[in-house]
């Protein structure tokens, strides 16, 4: 028989071993789609940056007509849950015990000073800077209109892409991207660790299977698992989080696929080094962490110092974070991400033939 021809029967059935251990084991069953859906779901309500509900106390040792017009521009907002607290050293102690955010104070020489005072609690600088700011806003804005002042430029606000600004259409496509780089990553180090552990790697590999379909198999596999997750979150994310899709569908799972050629190549480098499912677990997360963290999807990379910026350039999660916003908010097509499809399909490249050469 034809040598390739060979290869690729055998190649055939190793595919469907792999799918049937996938499918048959209630496990990695759960694994597949369970921890996806959860973590969409949490992260999709709990990722924001708006400002809701915070607790603000409020001392006004004034009480005059224009510090009540401005607590009650504050509380229309709906951002704020005031309370109303006699001096600043109980609303000291409120902040210091973490009952409140912030401290929105009213001097009784206020009519002359024209100033109020905000206090906020450090300690979240994020939180402390968004309450700060928005406090700010709104208490300007009161004040202008309150004294029939004009601003001498009318400002006509727009953001494309994104009209509302909303957080929930930033952060899902991200959370579709570290879901996919979690499930993948974790699960072709343990699926490979496994079958050390369990001894059917020695045996198969004493088979006339070679060690690259072995590998190719499970590689397969999992990215079927991964395009699964890519497209069942992509369609929750519009239809449950309604989180607009104006891009191309080819062009997201072509994404998906030179993104996924690297985690698969990280996953079975992590496979190579550990000895035991729990030792792969731990040192995927390890790795996954520092990726995120460096890929732009919670903090802007150009807010990083210049060496840490320069070392994101080796991160594909970094180029596929692009991609996968692109194509759901600005409705990009394969031709607006040739450098990133090219960066992604490099070090995809990389990490593939570094795993292939350390797995044994």
């Amino acid at each position: 028989m034809n040598p390739a021809r060979a290869s690729l029967i055998r190649l055939r059935v190793l595919l469907a071993k792999e799918f049937r251990q996938l499918l048959r084991d209630p496990r990695m069953r759960f694994f597949m789609i369970i921890p996806p859906l959860f973590q969409l779901m949490v992260f999709g309500y709990a990722a924001s940056f708006d400002v809701r509900h915070a607790e603000i106390a409020v001392v006004d040792q004034a009480n005059t007509p224009t510090t009540r017009a401005l607590r009650a521009a504050v509380t229309a907002t709906g951002s704020f849950t005031l309370h109303y607290l006699p001096d600043m050293a109980t609303a000291a102690a409120a902040l210091d015990r973490g009952e409140i955010r912030a401290i929105l104070r009213f001097a009784p020489n206020f009519e002359a000073t024209q100033t109020a005072q905000i206090v906020s609690d450090g300690s979240d600088s994020n939180s402390a800077q968004m309450i700060t700011g928005q406090l700010s806003q709104t208490l300007q804005q009161s004040a202008r209109l309150s004294a029939g002042i004009d601003p001498p430029v009318e400002i006509e606000e727009r953001a494309w892409f994104n009209q509302n600004l909303d957080d929930r259409s930033y952060f899902v496509p991200g959370i579709i991207a570290t879901i996919v780089l979690i499930t993948t990553v974790i699960l072709i180090a343990m699926t490979v660790v496994r079958e050390r552990e369990l001894g059917t790697l020695e045996r198969l590999l004493v088979t006339p299977v070679a060690r690259l379909e072995f590998l190719v198999a499970k590689m397969i596999a999992v990215a079927s698992v991964g395009l699964f997750d890519v497209i069942l979150i992509s369609i929750i994310a519009v239809a449950w989080f309604e989180v607009p899709f104006r891009g191309s569908g080819i062009g997201l799972l072509a994404g998906s696929l030179l993104f996924l050629m690297s985690s698969l190549g990280i996953g079975l480098l992590i496979s190579s080094y550990a000895e035991t499912q729990q030792q792969a677990m731990l040192l995927a997360f390890f790795v996954i962490m520092p990726m995120v963290m460096l890929s732009g999807f919670a903090f802007p990379i150009q807010n990083m110092p210049e060496g840490v910026q320069w070392l994101t350039w080796l991160n594909p999660l970094r180029y596929y974070l692009v991609v996968i916003r692109d194509m759901f908010l600005k409705g990009g097509g394969m031709g607006a991400h040739g450098f990133e499809y090219g960066m992604m399909a490099l070090l995809g490249a990389l990490a593939l033939l570094l795993s292939l050469r350390r797995v044994k």
